[in-house]
C-alpha cells in the first residue's frame, strides 16, 4: 500500500472562490496581517478580530468544494493508497467533498476556542467581542485560528506520517513558512517522492522531484488519475 502525505493550501480552495492573504484584493487586502492574525491583534481590538472572521466564515461557509478536493477525496478511497491529508486552509471544503480524514492545522472557522481555558467548541456565524466560553464562562472566546506566532495543530502526529511517507504532495501552497516549509525535506529524508502542483512553481520547487503547473482544478485530477492507474 502506498503511504502518500498530502499538504494543501489556499490555492486549492481559491477556484472556489475563496481569497488568501496574498490577494491583492478581498478581506485580506482591506487589513494588516499584524491586526487580525495575530494574538497581539485580538488583544488590542478584540471587535475587529471578530468581525474579520465572521466574514470570513460566511464566505466559507457559502463556497462549494471544486475538482481538485473531489480529486483527493477520491484518492483517499482507493484501497491501495493510504493518504494522510493535511492542510493549511480554515474552511472544511475537503469535508464538503467528502474526505474523511482532515488534519485542520491551523484551526477552522467553524470552531471557537477560549483563550483562557483551551475548551473548543463549534462557533456561531457570528461571535462577538466578550463572548463567554462555553465551560469556564470567561469572555474570552476567540475563533478556533492558529494566528501567526502560535503553535499550529497536529505537528508530532504530520512529523511521524512524514518519517513513513512513499509519497508527499505539496498542493496549492507556497511551502515558505515554518514549520510547513519543512515538511517536504523531512519527507525527503524518509525516501519519499515530492510532488508540487501549484498555478505556478514555488520558491521551492527545485527541490521537489515533480513539479505540476496550472489551475487545481486541471493539474490535481490528472495527477490523482495518474496515481490511480498504477
Amino acid at each position: 500500500m502506498t503511504k502518500i502525505v498530502i499538504l494543501t493550501g489556499a490555492g486549492i480552495s481559491a477556484e472556489s472562490g475563496l481569497g488568501t492573504f496574498r490577494d491583492t484584493d478581498g478581506l485580506w487586502a482591506r487589513h494588516r496581517l499584524e491586526d487580525v492574525a495575530t494574538p497581539e491583534g485580538f488583544a488590542r481590538n478584540p471587535a475587529l478580530v471578530h468581525a474579520f472572521y465572521n466574514a470570513r466564515r460566511v464566505k466559507a461557509a457559502a463556497a462549494d468544494p471544486n475538482a481538485a478536493h473531489q480529486a483527493i477525496t477520491r484518492l483517499q478511497a482507493a484501497q491501495n493508497h493510504d493518504v494522510f491529508l493535511i492542510t493549511q486552509n480554515v474552511d472544511r471544503l475537503h469535508e464538503k467533498a467528502g474526505s474523511r480524514q482532515v488534519l485542520h492545522m491551523h484551526g477552522v472557522l467553524d470552531g471557537a476556542v477560549c483563550a483562557s481555558c483551551g475548551h473548543r467548541w463549534a462557533a456561531p456565524m457570528e461571535m462577538q467581542a466578550g463572548a463567554v466560553c462555553d465551560a469556564c464562562k470567561a469572555p474570552s472566546a476567540r475563533p478556533d485560528i492558529v494566528w501567526f506566532g502560535e503553535m499550529p495543530y497536529g505537528l508530532d502526529q504530520i512529523e511521524s506520517k512524514l518519517r513513513s511517507a512513499d509519497v508527499f504532495a505539496a498542493i496549492g501552497t507556497s511551502g515558505q513558512v515554518y514549520p510547513a516549509a519543512g515538511f517536504a525535506a523531512q519527507a525527503r529524508g524518509a525516501g519519499a517522492h515530492l510532488v508540487e502542483i501549484n498555478l505556478e512553481p514555488s520558491g521551492g520547487a527545485q527541490h521537489f522531484d515533480e513539479l505540476r503547473t496550472g489551475p487545481a482544478t486541471q493539474m490535481v485530477p490528472a495527477w490523482v488519475d495518474a496515481l490511480l492507474a498504477l
